[in-house]
C-alpha cells in the first residue's frame, strides 16, 4: 500500500450514522437556504427486497443527524443517482437495475412535488449503469452496458420525452457519464476507455480515448469534469486507477493513482475499485485561483476496500478514512466543501468535517 498523509484526530470529525438499511448511493441537495441542509438516500431494505429513496434533514446547529422528510417507494433497486444543483429548481434523477428512469420535481421543504418516470425497456435492455443531470435540469443523459446513450428531457413541463443519441448494439459498454456543458458530455467503458459526445455534431462521439498500452484490462466505473476546466476529463475505475484526459493531448492520460503503473504506484492510496471520484474544491490554500491549467485539481476517491481519499497530482494522497468495509459512495457539499457525507456497505452513513 502507498504512503499516505492523513490529517490529525484533533483536525477532522467523523460521525457514524447506522442505518437500518443498505445504501446504494447519497447526495447532498443544493441548499434552499444558509438554515437548510438536506441528503438524498438511496436505500435497499434487503428483509423485505424494497428499494426506495429517501430526503433526510441534516440540522447544522446540532451533533450530525438523519431526519426523515419523505419517502418514495422505486419498483427497482438504484444503479445511479443524480441532483441538478440550482437550488430554484431541484430535481433528482435516478435509474434503476431494471432500466426505469425516474425524475422527482422537489418542493422547497424538500418533499417530493410530482414525479416523472421512464418504464423499464424503454431506454435500455437491462440495467441503466448511469444518468447524469444538467446543472440546469433541462436534460438528463442515460447510459447502459447495452451500449446505447440516451437524451431525457422535460417537453411541456408534464411529461417526459426522450430520444436514442447512439445504439452500438451491444458492441460497447458503457458504464459512466457525465455532462462538460449544455451540449457535451462524457462517457466512460470497458478497458478504461472515454468518449467525448457534442450534440451539435450528431452521428457518434467526436473524441475518444482508449486506455494507454498499461491501461487495457479494467472499467471507469466513475467520471466528473470540472466546470472551470471543460477540457479535462477526471475519470476512476479499477485496480485503484484514476487519470485524466485532457482533450488538447488526446492520447497522453495523466496518471492520478494507480497500481501496477511504475513509479506512481507509490501514490496509489487504494488498490481495488474506484466507485467515486470528484473534484474536491476543498482547500485552505491561498495560491489555488494560481494552479496552473495544465495542472489535475485535487479529486476525492471512494473505494472497495474502504479508503475515502483525496488525491493529487505529484503529491502523497491524503486519507480521509480507512474503513474495514467498501465505501460505496461520496458526496461534497458544494455550498460548504468542508463537509463530507459517504456510504459504507456495513449499512451506515459516515459525516465528515474538514476544518
Amino acid at each position: 500500500m502507498a504512503t499516505t498523509k492523513a490529517p490529525s484526530s484533533q483536525s477532522l470529525e467523523i460521525q457514524r450514522l447506522p442505518q437500518s438499511q443498505y445504501i446504494d448511493a447519497v447526495r447532498f441537495l443544493p441548499a434552499f437556504s444558509a438554515l437548510d441542509r438536506f441528503a438524498v438516500l438511496a436505500l435497499f431494505d434487503t428483509h423485505s427486497s424494497t428499494p426506495s429513496l429517501q430526503i433526510h434533514s441534516l440540522p447544522k446547529s446540532t451533533l450530525p443527524s438523519l431526519n426523515l422528510q419523505s419517502s418514495l417507494s422505486l419498483p427497482s433497486r438504484v444503479s445511479s443517482l443524480s441532483l441538478s444543483t440550482s437550488p430554484h429548481k431541484p430535481l433528482i434523477a435516478a435509474s434503476t437495475f431494471s432500466g426505469s428512469l425516474h425524475i422527482l420535481l422537489l418542493d422547497f421543504n424538500a418533499s417530493v412535488q410530482s414525479e416523472f418516470s421512464v418504464p423499464e425497456k424503454s431506454l435500455h435492455f437491462g440495467a441503466i449503469s448511469c444518468v447524469d443531470l444538467q446543472e440546469s435540469g433541462v436534460e438528463c443523459v442515460t447510459v447502459g452496458e447495452d451500449g446505447r446513450v440516451n437524451l431525457v428531457g422535460f417537453g411541456d413541463g408534464s411529461r417526459l420525452n426522450y430520444r436514442r443519441v447512439w445504439d452500438s448494439d451491444g458492441l460497447v459498454s458503457f458504464t459512466a457519464v457525465k455532462w462538460a456543458s449544455p451540449t457535451e458530455f462524457a462517457t466512460g467503458e470497458f478497458g478504461y476507455g472515454l468518449q467525448w459526445w457534442d450534440m451539435r455534431k450528431p452521428g457518434g462521439p467526436v473524441s475518444q480515448f482508449k486506455g494507454a498500452q498499461r491501461m487495457t484490462s479494467g472499467i471507469v466505473h466513475s467520471i466528473d469534469i470540472h466546470p472551470s476546466r471543460k477540457h479535462t476529463c477526471l475519470a476512476g475505475g479499477s485496480s485503484g486507477t484514476v487519470f485524466a484526459w485532457d482533450l488538447r493531448w488526446q492520447q497522453e492520460p495523466i496518471i492520478l493513482s494507480g497500481v501496477g503503473t511504475g513509479d506512481l504506484a507509490t501514490h496509489s492510496p487504494c488498490e481495488s475499485e474506484v466507485w467515486e471520484v470528484k473534484y474536491d474544491p476543498y482547500t485552505r490554500s491561498s495560491n489555488f485561483g494560481n494552479i496552473s491549467s495544465s495542472r489535475i485539481l485535487p479529486a476525492m476517491i471512494c473505494s472497495e476496500d474502504g479508503i475515502l481519499a483525496v488525491v493529487e497530482q505529484g503529491e502523497a494522497p491524503t486519507e480521509l478514512m480507512a474503513e474495514p468495509c467498501a465505501i460505496n459512495s461520496f458526496d461534497i457539499d458544494r455550498q460548504n466543501p468542508a463537509d463530507v457525507i459517504c456510504s459504507l456497505e456495513w449499512e451506515y452513513i459516515a459525516i465528515l468535517s474538514r476544518p
